[in-house]
């Protein structure tokens, strides 16, 4: 079985509209490393997209869902409840930020859980408009696309979008887009479209993730939530990629000194198994009435076992400590190749959920092909690396937390090595 033979049958059976990064097929995974069906070995730093923070097949995951498995796999909740799902709910109350009680929801995507968000906000303020940022994403269903601020490929030939979504500016200093002029576009989106006593919340992602790894500014975020309250508008954190210790904290909202109403989180919370949530105010979830909330599938007892697992590996092994530790030493060593690599505009991120931005050497023009090449260039060498950015200039680096000492080394070599050659092509 070969990659090729692979690839040539995906696509005689499989939509074009599910696009694929690589060409390798995996045969076999463990912690931060991928095996393809060729039997060649690769360190992967996209970690399914920030879904395995815990890495490929962490032990404790395992044990805890072939226990589940052991027992059932499937009831409904909403039919046949059970105790894992209870706990796990338990749980994010208490570590979700903010000093009040709270409740949570499960369902199965971070699209879902997106769209619930918006649902609750909805129904607790009796309101209809939610505004989003440029750069953001939230999803691919029709509410999350909507709220997305990128058109291709997420919004491009899909028709109408839904309606009472508003867009302001994502400030990023990099691109000129300064707080203060976002801002403006607010308080004049407030004058000129949508009367704020009209908005149910703001959704922000506290780190964007597919937008570039932006973070949010401390002091926009604050001043967010002052606004929110002057105008009974709801606040969501879309923690959906910057949840469970990649940030250095367990959600990157600790960073900011401010909390979020709504709390959507999904990807690292299941540690490779399909599982994401909601959590909020309890005053604010208990708006919808029973039954205007769940789903078939939200919560499945495996989800939720590996869901348990993945808290439990957090705490054990001290991952937010670890992220931090290390994000400043892959900072470091982009760092020291400046000089080397000219394209190299900016390194960021906070813990380990880094990027770099490249632009054309002596300018500010964003250099995709640049990014592209070094994705290419690294996985020739055996790296597995993903670009994001509004516009696909920026490398991110999302490699599992739990990723060993030396494996992490030798990834830096390649990384190094990589840039270097392509530096010296371009």
């Amino acid at each position: 079985m070969s990659n090729s033979a692979i690839a040539a049958r995906r696509a005689d059976a499989i939509s074009r509209g599910v696009g694929v990064t690589t060409q390798i097929y995996a045969e076999k995974a463990q912690n931060a490393e991928i095996w393809d069906v060729e039997g060649r070995r690769y360190i992967d730093f996209a970690a399914g997209i920030a879904v395995v923070n815990t890495g490929h097949r962490h032990p404790k995951v395992i044990a805890a869902v072939k226990d589940q498995l052991d027992h059932f796999t499937h009831t409904c909740h909403q039919v046949v409840p059970y105790e894992n799902y209870v706990r796990l709910a338990e749980r994010l109350n208490q570590a979700v930020p903010g000093n009040f009680k709270k409740k949570t929801i499960f369902v199965t995507t971070g699209a879902e859980a997106v769209e619930n968000a918006v649902k609750i906000a909805r129904a607790a303020t009796n309101r209809p408009a939610v505004i989003a940022f440029s750069g953001a994403f939230h999803g691919r269903t029709f509410m999350g696309m909507t709220l997305t601020g990128k058109v291709v490929p997420y919004k491009a030939g899909f028709g109408a979008m839904m309606p009472d979504v508003f867009h302001v500016p994502f400030p990023v200093e990099l691109h000129g887009q300064t707080m203060e002029a976002s801002l403006s576009v607010l308080d004049k989106l407030f004058k000129a479209d949508v009367d704020p006593g009209r908005v149910a919340a703001f959704i922000i992602e506290p780190v964007q993730g597919e937008g570039g790894f932006y973070e949010v500014p401390r002091a926009f975020m604050q001043k967010l939530r002052e606004i929110a309250d002057k105008h009974g508008i709801l606040l969501i954190a879309d923690e959906v990629q910057t949840g469970f210790a990649r940030t250095g904290k367990l959600f990157a909202m600790e960073h900011f000194g401010v909390v979020a109403d709504i709390t959507t989180m999904a990807k690292g919370l299941g540690g490779g198994f399909p599982i994401a949530a909601v959590t909020g105010r309890a005053e604010i979830m208990d708006a919808p009435g029973p039954g205007g909330l769940g789903g078939t599938y939200g919560g499945n007892p495996i989800g939720v076992a590996a869901g348990n697992a993945v808290l439990d590996v957090i705490e054990e092994e001290g991952l937010t400590e670890r992220a931090t530790q290390l994000g400043n030493r892959l900072k470091q060593s982009l760092q020291s190749l400046t000089d080397a690599v000219p394209q190299i505009a900016d390194i960021r991120g906070p813990g380990f959920m880094n990027a770099v931005e490249f632009n054309v050497p002596g300018s500010a023009t964003p250099n995709p092909d640049f990014a592209n090449r070094v994705r290419e260039k690294a996985l020739d060498n055996g790296l597995i690396l993903l670009t994001c950015g509004i516009y696909g200039n920026v490398i991110r680096f999302l490699a599992p937390i739990t990723i060993e000492d030396a494996v992490f080394s030798e990834a830096l070599g390649i990384l190094e090595t990589t840039l270097r050659q392509c530096a010296a092509e371009a």
